[in-house]
């Protein structure tokens, strides 16, 4: 199975933002529709941004709708994820993997939001 390396996490204060990057050795990346995923403590791992094989399509959770954008660099076997005005409550470990999650999860990058 695909194996997937989580970078760019940290502290911010609420309103800042973070670049997350996730890159894999995977040959066949790019046939994958790829997810940034996160779990906070005590809940479930949850989808929080998906993007098709092509970088095309993307979708959103509600919660970050307007607040996060994911990208793709296919040629680089990069996925992304832009975070912007963050808040206390996007704290969580950060994942990416398939968009079905059904890929080996890394290590994940915790992300902290507060003053």
């Amino acid at each position: 199975q695909a194996q997937f390396v989580e970078s760019g996490g940290g502290l911010v204060q609420p309103g800042g933002s973070l670049r997350l990057s996730c890159t894999t050795s995977e040959s066949f990346f790019t046939f994958y529709h790829m997810g940034w995923f996160r779990q906070a403590p005590g809940k479930q791992r949850e989808l929080v941004a998906s993007i098709d094989s092509g970088g095309v399509t993307t979708n959103y959770a509600d919660s970050v709708k307007g607040r996060f954008t994911i990208s793709r660099d296919n040629t680089k076997s990069w996925v992304y994820l832009q975070m912007n005005n963050l808040k206390p409550e996007d704290t969580a470990v950060y994942y990416c993997n398939t968009r079905w999650g059904n890929a080996d999860w890394g290590q994940g990058t915790q992300v902290f939001v507060s003053s």
